[in-house]
């Protein structure tokens, strides 16, 4: 991958991404996390961002740990988690996406019945989250090469956990590389589990749920687990933001 210039990353500021963000039809984004549990945000980050941010992987500086996934049975391929404070692109996503999920988050935890609600805006929630010691960041860059996947999993993370996360897609399937799939399983009570291939392009995003939803059966709301993961890469490379709106013990 070629370097790219720092300027996207900084020059764009919080009322630019605000509006980018606020752009979106988050009313079609409600219903598609009802009915799949996930929805996708076409074109969320230029070609010009995505490859700014996935040169960031080199730069020990940004980040607090690195995680090589073989050696903790995750998978194959590694991450590393961005340290405070956040790069401004990466911040600014963050506080601008999470109000419109809000409402979603809210009515979820209403409909199976779980006592929790989160408030209007991300500042407060991560408060919430440092006052009971979670206090280490989660947004996450992922860094695949052939033959490396990620396994089936949730990133919870402590006590408080919002319902909902993004990851976006920095490289360009067919042309950076092939396979590397984004992938949700739910799994249903009493029944088999259900298998969702999320396609992305460069550059598109997919909100999806981190641990639970309700789902509306014959005898009323009931709840399905969730998973989430990344199929094998067969060739090239593939780079990854995740945007997780809770912070880690």
């Amino acid at each position: 991958m070629s370097a790219a210039p720092t300027i996207p990353l900084n020059s764009l500021s919080a009322s630019e991404i605000k509006a980018r963000v606020r752009g979106l039809d988050w009313s079609h984004v409600a219903h598609e996390l009802d009915a799949q549990g996930s929805a996708v945000l076409k074109h969320l980050l230029s070609p010009e961002e995505c490859i700014a941010l996935a040169s960031l992987y080199s730069n020990d500086d940004l980040f607090r740990s690195r995680i090589v996934m073989s050696r903790h049975g995750f998978g194959s391929g590694e991450y590393k988690y961005f340290k405070y404070p956040l790069p401004p692109l990466v911040a600014e996503l963050r506080t601008a996406v999470y109000p419109h999920l809000v409402l979603v988050a809210n009515r979820w935890n209403e409909q199976m019945g779980i006592d929790v609600r989160f408030p209007a805006q991300h500042a407060e929630f991560i408060q919430r989250c440092h006052n009971t010691g979670q206090t280490k960041p989660t947004p996450l860059l992922l860094q695949y090469e052939a033959g490396d996947y990620n396994c089936l999993h949730q990133d919870l993370y402590g006590e408080h956990v919002f319902p909902l996360q993004l990851a976006i897609l920095l490289s360009e399937p067919g042309r950076d590389f092939q396979g590397g799939e984004f992938v949700m399983t739910e799994q249903r009570p009493r029944m088999q589990s259900r298998a969702e291939v999320v396609p992305l392009r460069q550059g598109d995003g997919v909100i999806f749920a981190v641990h639970h939803r309700p789902v509306q059966g014959t005898r009323g709301v009931y709840r399905v687990n969730l998973r989430h993961g990344v199929s094998r890469v067969r060739s090239g490379h593939r780079h990854t933001l995740g945007v997780i709106f809770h912070d880690a013990e």
